[in-house]
């Protein structure tokens, strides 16, 4: 098994149980877990090649280094000679170490703080301490199995905060069902070795200025246009800085054209602050007194209408723009985006799927409710049908409509299905806007390596009722005192760098 899950779901009473017949007789075990023991044996007789022939973790006169085995590479020389018996002891402290690493990784997107306005589910993810045979007495012994994250040989206190930084933080990452080991290693790393790296104060400042300008022109709207419809994105105004940083990373990695498809939600603010239409042009709608274009029908309302337009990227390079329009059943316009993006690479980039970047925003209700999501997804990878990957990028406001989640899927996450095409998807807290951030540049590389569909769960919240001329209150009376008195994107991040 890839992620030596029979390893990190078992108890380690059990596990010692299996070690000592798999010594009386190493064909009575599992076959999987032979292969584990013998690796591990032979990063325990490599201790002995260290003390004689003074090697760095090699097995001498083999050629095979221990890195080569997922247990040996934690290996480190000890200082002093220890005992049999102490040298087993301590190898299962490091097995039981190496457990609550793969722990992490495979579940602790279930404890993560992804959510800004609740407190989460207990979904049973069992990554305490106890539960891998370890307790707080461990915290500051030294362990060998710190290297595998990064660490080098460091404290079980050391190794358990940088997991939780990694994994369970304001972000959780699902990765475990992908095959591809290259791609595992590729996410492994860049939530490990660079997630945790501060951002620029350049980076910081573009951040508070997309947020700036997506909150303020949502406060305008709810200010002069008074009860009319125009499904405000308040709440989860980090979408803006999300978008903007998937179009400069897209832009530096080569994409000279993004395609996107979104709902009603926040299509206004995204018009105004990523397209770059005008607020006259926008208020124009609202006033009434727009000229609207015939040439393609009569015409819409303005949060179904598309747009085109071209930016210039923070290092110079030209990206278009494209907008699509789609009308009320909201992820209709998946398959035409998706299409839209397949005919161009073709026709203009010569099958350069790099060039031309799909992202389809959803909404957390409509990505787990609608068929039309699993269809176009499933079909992903066929040769007739296949973009380079599609950024799927989620505003999680933990309502459809007026109906709770817990009442709309069955389902842990809205992205769940990402699963069927072993797409990672990237929980993330939408009043973080660094983490966002982080999260979508790391899916925009992922993408361009790759080639490949990956998801950012936003988990926000929506401030207003469905379109603003409904009153959330009197549906969900618990979540709306919790958002009344909640703080937007923008003050919490502004606070946060005060």
């Amino acid at each position: 098994m890839k992620d030596f899950s029979y390893i990190t779901s078992s108890h380690p009473a059990y596990i010692e149980n299996l070690y000592q017949d798999f010594i009386k007789d190493p064909n009575s075990v599992d076959p999987e877990m032979k292969k584990f023991f013998e690796g591990f044996d032979f990063a325990v007789s490599n201790i002995a090649t260290n003390y004689t022939n003074g090697t760095n973790g090699k097995h001498s006169g083999s050629g095979i280094e221990t890195s080569e085995n997922p247990v040996a590479e934690t290996i480190a020389a000890p200082q002093t000679k220890p005992s049999t018996a102490d040298t087993e002891r301590d190898w299962m402290k490091e097995i039981r170490v190496y457990r609550l690493i793969l722990g992490y990784r495979n579940k602790g997107h279930l404890i993560a703080n992804t959510n800004p306005i609740r407190k989460r589910k207990d979904r049973g993810a069992n990554l305490d301490l106890s539960f891998f045979g370890l307790s707080d007495a461990d915290l500051d012994k030294t362990f060998a199995a710190g290297n595998l994250i990064g660490l080098g040989e460091t404290t079980l206190r050391n190794i358990l905060d940088h997991l939780k930084t990694c994994y369970a933080s304001h972000v959780g990452i699902e990765f475990k069902y992908i095959s591809d080991q290259k791609q595992i290693d590729w996410l492994t790393n860049e939530v490990e070795k660079k997630f945790t790296d501060p951002l620029s104060i350049d980076t910081k400042k573009r951040i508070l200025e997309k947020l700036n300008q997506g909150v303020m022109f949502e406060k305008f709207l709810h200010t002069k246009y008074v009860g009319q419809k125009r499904f405000s994105l308040e709440g989860g105004e980090t979408t803006i800085p999300a978008l903007d940083a998937i179009i400069q990373t897209g832009a530096e990695y080569g994409v000279e054209e993004v395609v996107i498809g979104m709902a009603h939600r926040g299509r206004l603010n995204v018009l105004a602050n990523i397209l770059g239409k005008t607020y006259e042009q926008i208020f124009s709608e609202f006033e009434g007194t727009a000229k609207l274009d015939q040439t393609m029908g009569s015409g819409d309302v303005k949060y179904h209408m598309g747009y085109g337009s071209e930016i210039e990227a923070k290092d110079g390079k030209k990206v278009h723009l494209k907008l699509m329009p789609n009308p009320s059943h909201l992820e209709a316009v998946d398959p035409v985006v998706i299409g839209f993006a397949r005919a161009k690479a073709d026709i203009l980039y010569n099958s350069k799927f790099d060039k031309i970047l799909p992202i389809l925003i959803h909404g957390d209700a409509s990505v787990a409710g609608q068929g039309i999501v699993y269809e176009v997804i499933q079909m992903s990878d066929l040769t007739g049908y296949y973009t380079g990957g599609t950024i799927h990028f989620v505003i999680n406001n933990q309502i459809g409509f007026t109906t709770d989640f817990d009442d709309a899927r069955s389902s842990d996450y809205c992205t769940s299905l990402a699963g069927a095409i072993q797409a990672p998807v990237f929980h993330v807290n939408g009043d973080d806007p660094e983490a966002v951030v982080k999260c979508v540049e790391i899916a925009t590389r992922y993408r361009q390596e790759f080639n490949q569909d990956i998801f950012i769960d936003m988990v926000c919240y929506r401030r207003h009722g469905h379109n603003e001329g409904d009153d959330p209150k009197y549906t969900q009376p618990q979540m709306y005192k919790l958002i009344d008195g909640h703080p937007n994107a923008r003050e919490v991040y502004t606070k946060y760098l005060m």
